[in-house]
């Protein structure tokens, strides 16, 4: 597993609430997804991969809500890389709001990113990293 990395943090706003008045699980969602593919384009970039690559959501395996969310938390999508394959990377997502001086696990999940290089009308998956003579 990589080094954990905030790939995203903001505030939740009275615009992402449901009618409880917690945050929409969606708002979540959509931020877990944009967390995970941030992360999974970092990764390749640190290891040097193909430029052409990018990320597109193939699965998001689990999600668990913990906790709920409020209006006036920070919350922070704390990503770690959990497995590289040949065109994919896997990512797992906490999500952590801070409520006052409170942090709090309030999610996580687990995504799978696909790089494609989007000039190819077809955008079929593209090798992640050279292959290595055997």
């Amino acid at each position: 597993m990589s080094d954990p990395y905030t790939a995203v943090q903001l505030p939740m706003m009275p615009k992402d609430t449901n009618r409880h008045g917690t945050i929409f699980g969606g708002v979540l969602l959509a931020n877990i997804d944009l967390a995970g593919a941030i992360a999974a384009q970092r990764e390749l970039h640190l290891r040097g991969g193909n430029p052409k690559a990018s990320f597109v959501t193939v699965a998001i395996n689990r999600v668990e809500f913990l906790k709920p969310v409020l209006v006036g938390d920070v919350v922070r999508f704390e990503t770690r890389v959990v497995r590289i394959g040949r065109t994919s990377i896997t990512v797992r997502v906490d999500v952590v709001a801070e409520r006052g001086a409170e942090t709090i696990a309030v999610t996580d999940a687990e995504g799978v990113f696909v790089g494609v290089d989007l000039t190819d009308p077809d955008r079929r998956p593209v090798p992640l990293f050279p292959e290595q003579p055997e």
